[in-house]
């Protein structure tokens, strides 16, 4: 596989130092430890929201730091989890006195470091909490999670909840949204192509000429099955109908609770999605899949959605949470109320999510 690096090593750094000089203004990188924070941070008395994860699912999360949306990110190396010390430097770095959120991807990795992250930062007077996003449909559990896996709604969960920070919400308030954001979405997606992670040089895993993996995992973690390759509606179809049948989903996460200065149990309900429910539909590359192919998948979701009675009335088409090179898509399916549309709407100035200003 060849690849515009240098040294695979110097992989991340040089990215993000490359990212940084194209938007001076917008953002800056600290190294060592590293984090991408907004420039104008800390911002008095607003709410800081920080998440991070693996490197090379770019622009999630360096890209959507910026007004309305992130005041922080921390990359890890490549599909490898942020340390602690990485969120506690960027927590210090964004902190305006109202409080932290960081929103966490159901991975074992980010969950426990994040989970470190807050009792070092609530040790030192600013109050955190942590929201998971588990919004993966394809499987119940896989190789780095204990529940399903958390992918598309998180990129949706930092938009709407930057834009309420912005808004002045406190921060229990955005931590119940960042829940809501996260009980209202769902996600899957398929692999028409293994990708190839810099260091390693080979790709992550195998697929047969005519085969594609359908529920397949950001980092190339197995999906639900291996089928032959179908045409694009027959895939969309499919991708689809994970996300109407799936059925109520319940789980117990681990959550900060403040009375109690303790983490403590609590028990969270995904709903089926129903007739009539208004939609955000996020079509996702994973990398090497052009944007022509996603607008394909997009005119058969509008489709399908219509037949069921769904109204799709957002959308967001394009690589905003990829994997590396990884040829396929993913698709997530977000049931909006008027305040989830609201923020939605409301500017966002970032180097890979801008409107409005």
């Amino acid at each position: 596989m060849k690849k515009l690096i240098n040294q695979p090593e110097a992989f991340v750094r040089e990215s993000l130092a490359g990212m940084a000089a194209a938007h001076t203004g917008l953002i800056k990188v600290n190294f060592e430890p590293t984090f991408v924070y907004r420039a104008d941070a800390p911002v008095k008395g607003k709410v800081a929201i920080i998440s991070g994860g693996g490197s090379g699912h770019e622009p999630m999360h360096a890209g959507f730091v910026g007004m309305g949306m992130l005041d922080a990110a921390c990359p890890g190396e490549v599909f490898t989890s942020p340390t602690p010390d990485q969120m506690l430097a960027a927590a210090q770095q964004v902190d305006g006195g109202a409080g932290i959120i960081y929103i966490v991807k159901n991975y074992s990795g980010d969950v426990m470091n994040f989970e470190m992250a807050t009792e070092l930062a609530r040790s030192e007077g600013i109050r955190t909490l942590n929201i998971i996003i588990d919004d993966d449909v394809a499987v119940k559990d896989s190789l780095y999670t204990q529940g399903r896996r958390g992918v598309g709604t998180t990129v949706l969960a930092e938009k709407i909840c930057g834009a309420a920070a912005e808004k002045s919400y406190d921060l229990q308030q955005i931590a119940d949204l960042c829940k809501k954001v996260n009980l209202h979405g769902r996600s899957v997606g398929v692999a028409l192509s293994s990708c190839t992670v810099p260091a390693k040089g080979t790709p992550t895993f195998a697929l047969g000429d005519d085969e594609i993996e359908l529920g397949i995992g950001i980092h190339g973690e197995p999906g639900r099955e291996r089928v032959s390759m179908m045409s694009g509606d027959e895939i969309t179809e499919v991708l689809w109908r994970s996300l109407f049948d799936d059925t109520a989903y319940c789980r117990t996460v681990r959550e900060w609770d403040e009375t109690k200065e303790e983490w403590q149990d609590v028990e969270l309900l995904n709903k089926p999605l129903q007739k009539g429910d208004r939609l955000l539909a996020f079509v996702n590359s994973m990398g090497g899949t052009p944007i022509s192919e996603l607008y394909l998948v997009y005119r058969k979701l509008a489709e399908l959605c219509q037949m069921e009675g769904l109204e799709i009335v957002r959308n967001l088409i394009g690589p905003y949470m990829t994997s590396l090179e990884m040829q396929g898509c993913s698709i997530t399916l977000l049931k909006l109320d008027e305040e989830m549309l609201q923020l939605w709407d409301a500017p966002v100035k970032t180097a890979s999510l801008r409107w409005g200003v």
